[in-house]
């Protein structure tokens, strides 16, 4: 696929709290000199999160859209331990930690608060059709997981002292200082000047905003994907996971068959 010289896409960090703004949109677009990103926080309260998403959205055409959060297709509920969770897991889960599982009680929680996200998203923003290979709905609409789309682009992420609060945002800095976002950035829309990544600092922001870089990927027709046809999880294009990574995921694949996608326009 090729990029239209200007666009926009939509990427959702999922919180199902509805005391605390644990949630994040994120609309990011492009010129054909520039790429900016818009964030605004929310709490899991219906009118709250519909206006913010609306908001941020806004009345333009969006490409596609990630989430991160469990989504099945038909935005149905999961109740079970994922291929895709399996494959994130298996030999990577101890560089680049580990997805939680979709049928554990905070994966149940997290998969309606993805639903209740997905679905405000289709009804309150113009989300164009799916046309990737591993659609989940008609819109194109799907499923991110900032931690492991960022820790698969570090070739030592073991070197990078982290805890499991604080190994997305880690990653995210340690990508940013080392040029990977802003380079991923010219990847997939060359020739623009992204905004200033280390100016996004909040950790909610920061995984809405991995998100939005997740639905480019899709959109771009860009990216590697892992699941079945239970759900998908989209991650970095393949020249931009470390070739270790990569390996270890396509030994991963070669062993649920089918559950390793490469999707590529320029790899």
């Amino acid at each position: 696929m090729t990029l239209p010289p200007a666009g926009a896409v939509l990427g959702v960090d999922v919180g199902f709290s509805p005391a605390r703004a644990s949630s994040a949109v994120c609309r990011l677009s492009w010129t054909p000199t520039r790429v900016a990103w818009t964030i605004q926080r929310f709490r899991a309260i219906a009118a709250e999160r519909d206006a913010a998403i609306a908001a941020v959205a806004g009345a333009d055409p969006l490409l596609a859209a990630a989430l991160d959060g469990p989504l099945a297709p038909g935005l149905g509920i999961i109740g079970a331990y994922r291929t895709a969770e399996r494959l994130l897991t298996r030999r990577l889960g101890r560089r680049i930690g580990k997805p939680g599982q979709a049928n554990a009680p905070v994966g149940i929680a997290l998969n309606q608060a993805a639903n209740d996200c997905a679905r405000s998203v289709l009804a309150h923003s113009r989300l164009g059709p799916a046309t990737h290979a591993v659609a989940i709905h008609e819109r194109a609409i799907a499923e991110a997981f900032p931690s492991s789309f960022l820790g698969l682009m570090i070739a030592d992420p073991a070197a990078i002292a982290v805890v499991r609060n604080n190994r997305s945002d880690l990653f995210y800095e340690h990508l940013d200082q080392a040029g990977t976002l802003v380079r991923l950035t010219a990847h997939l829309l060359p020739g623009r000047t992204p905004a200033a990544f280390a100016s996004v600092t909040n950790h909610d922001d920061r995984a809405a905003l991995v998100s939005a870089l997740t639905a480019l990927c899709l959109a771009a027709g860009d990216y590697t994907a892992v699941g079945d046809a239970q759900s998908w999880i989209i991650l970095p294009p393949s020249g931009f996971i470390d070739k270790d990574a990569l390996a270890d995921l396509v030994i991963n694949g070669q062993e649920s068959p089918g559950s390793f996608r490469k999707e590529s326009s320029a790899f």
